[in-house]
C-alpha cells in the first residue's frame, strides 16, 4: 500500500505567549534578519510553506500592553514580499483578514505577490468582528459578529472571481514590442449585496498557480462550512489524536457535499515540540520551557480576561479563585450568553485544576502551552507519521518557541528521519508552485469564469 506523504508548514513564532522572548538567543520579531533566517531554515527542511500570523492590534490588559502578544510586527505583505525574492521554493502564506480589507485590493496584492514568487502565494483568510480591533479601522467594529461568515463567504468568491477573469493566453499591454491586451480577455466582475458592492476589471493577469491557495483557520461550524467551500488548507487546533481523526471526517464530510475530494484539502494542526535525548530529558526541557512561555504575571493575566477581576494578590502557583466572575450588565444583548459562555470556561477551567490538583500557572499551561510531541527525534517522527498515515492529519504546522531559531532543531533532527520513512520530500520538484507542493486540486489559470452576483 502506497504510504501517504507528509506535509509540514512553519508558523513564524510571535503572535501568541508562548513565544519565550526571555531566552538568550531569541532575536527580533521586526528584523528582517529573523524572517530571513528562519525562510531560509525552513526551506532548507524541505518545508510546503511559511505561515504568517498577524495581530492588528496590541494587546492590552487593564490599560496597559502585555505579553500575550508581540509589540509589533511589519506588514505581512511586505515581508512575503522580501521573502520571496531570497528563497526559491517555498511557499509563503500570511493571514490577511476579510473584515478589514477589500476583496479587490486584497486579490490584487496576493496576485501580484504570487508573480513576484513564481506561483508561491497563499492567504490565510481570517474573520474578525470585535470593536476592540475595528478601533483601529475607519470602519470600527460595525460588523456584527453574524456577518462575519457572511461577509468572509463573499469576499472569498469575489477574491476567486477576480483570479480567474483573466484569460491563460491574453497578452499583457508592451508598447515596445507593440503588444496589447485584447479586447474580451478580461471578464468583468459584478457582485452587489449588502456587504459589498463591486463592478471591476482586475488588473493583475491570471496566476502561475490559478489562483493562490487559501488557508482557513476558523473552528465554528461556520468556519468549517467556509473551509469546505473555499479553502485548500485548514490551519486547526486538534492535536490530539482521536479528536483530530474526528475532525478530518467532519471535514471530509463537508467536502464530498460539496463536489470535493478528500485529497482536494490538507489539514495541518499548530503543533509544538520538545526534543530530548531520551524521553525523560524531552519531558523536563518540555516543563522548563512551559514555565519561561508561561510567568506568574502571564498565568495571573489569563485568569484576569476569563474572570473580568483583578487577581493581581493571588498567588499564580495557588490555587484557582473561589469567586464568581464579573460577565457585565444583567441586561442587554448578549447577556445571556455570555454569562454562559463564561461559567463554561471556568467550570473547563477548575475541572481541569481539580482532576490533577493543578495550580493556577499549571492550568494555564495545560491550555496554551501545553506541547503537542515530547519525546526523542525518533518518537517525533513517528507520531507525525502515524498522525499522517492513519488519517488523522494531512501534516503540522510546526511551531518553535523561539524567534528565530525554533524551527533549526526539528529540521536538524525530525526532518531526516521522516525522510529516511519516504513519507516527506528530499527535494523540491522542480519549478513546483505551492500547489503542486500541497498536492491540492489545480485551478485552470484565465477560466473567465467571472460572474454577476
Amino acid at each position: 500500500m502506497t504510504r501517504r506523504q507528509i506535509h509540514l508548514a512553519a508558523h513564524f513564532p510571535g503572535v501568541n505567549n508562548t513565544t519565550v522572548w526571555t531566552d538568550p538567543t531569541a532575536g527580533s520579531q521586526i528584523d528582517f534578519s529573523s524572517f530571513e533566517s528562519f525562510a531560509r531554515n525552513a526551506e532548507r527542511g524541505k518545508f510546503d510553506y511559511i505561515f504568517l500570523a498577524e495581530g492588528l492590534r496590541l494587546r492590552e490588559h487593564r490599560g496597559r500592553i502585555h505579553d500575550l502578544d508581540v509589540l509589533g510586527r511589519p506588514n505581512t505583505l511586505a515581508i512575503l514580499a522580501s521573502l520571496a525574492a531570497i528563497t526559491e521554493h517555498i511557499g509563503l502564506v500570511g493571514t490577511l483578514s476579510t473584515t478589514f480589507n477589500e476583496p479587490y485590493e486584497l486579490a490584487r496584492q496576493l496576485g501580484t505577490l504570487d508573480h513576484l514568487s513564481e506561483g508561491r502565494a497563499g492567504w490565510n483568510a481570517v474573520t474578525s468582528s470585535d470593536s476592540f480591533h475595528g478601533g483601529n479601522f475607519r470602519r470600527g467594529g460595525y460588523l456584527d459578529h453574524a456577518d462575519r461568515y457572511t461577509r468572509a463567504n463573499e469576499f472569498a468568491a469575489i477574491a476567486k472571481k477576480l483570479w480567474s477573469s483573466w484569460e491563460s493566453d491574453a497578452i499583457v499591454a508592451d508598447a515596445a514590442a507593440g503588444e496589447f491586451l485584447r479586447a474580451g480577455s478580461v471578464a468583468s466582475v459584478r457582485h452587489e449585496s449588502r456587504l459589498f458592492d463591486i463592478d471591476a476589471l482586475f488588473d493583475v493577469p491570471a496566476a502561475p498557480q490559478g489562483r493562490p491557495v487559501v488557508v482557513q483557520a476558523g473552528d465554528s461550524s461556520d468556519g468549517r462550512d467556509f473551509a469546505a467551500e473555499h479553502a485548500d488548507v485548514i490551519f486547526s487546533g486538534h492535536t490530539e489524536f482521536d479528536d483530530a481523526q474526528q475532525f478530518y471526517r467532519d471535514i471530509t464530510a463537508r467536502l464530498h457535499t460539496r463536489g470535493r475530494s478528500e485529497d482536494s484539502l490538507k489539514i495541518l494542526p499548530a503543533a509544538s515540540f520538545v526534543i530530548g535525548d531520551t524521553a525523560e530529558e524531552a519531558a523536563e526541557r518540555s516543563r522548563e520551557i512551559a514555565l519561561a512561555q508561561v510567568r506568574p504575571e502571564t498565568a495571573i493575566t489569563y485568569l484576569e480576561q476569563v474572570w473580568n477581576r483583578d487577581f493581581s494578590g493571588y498567588d499564580a502557583d495557588g490555587p484557582l479563585p473561589d469567586v464568581d466572575p464579573d460577565t457585565g450588565p444583567e441586561t442587554g444583548n448578549g447577556y445571556a450568553n455570555r454569562h454562559a459562555a463564561v461559567r463554561a470556561r471556568i467550570s473547563e477551567l477548575r475541572g481541569v485544576a481539580e482532576a490533577e490538583g493543578l495550580s493556577i500557572r499549571d492550568v494555564v499551561i495545560r491550555l496554551t502551552a501545553k506541547h503537542t510531541f515530547v519525546g526523542t527525534a525518533d518518537f517525533v517522527a513517528s507520531e507525525i507519521d502515524r498522525y499522517v498515515q492513519e488519517r488523522a492529519t494531512d501534516g503540522f504546522t510546526v511551531v518553535g518557541h523561539l524567534t528565530p531559531h525554533g524551527l533549526d532543531e526539528f529540521t536538524e533532527k525530525v526532518v531526516p528521519l521522516l525522510q529516511e520513512r519516504g513519507t516527506y520530500r528530499t527535494e523540491y520538484p522542480d519549478g513546483s508552485t505551492l500547489r503542486d507542493l500541497l498536492a491540492v486540486d489545480a485551478v485552470p489559470a484565465g477560466s473567465l469564469s467571472a460572474a454577476t452576483h
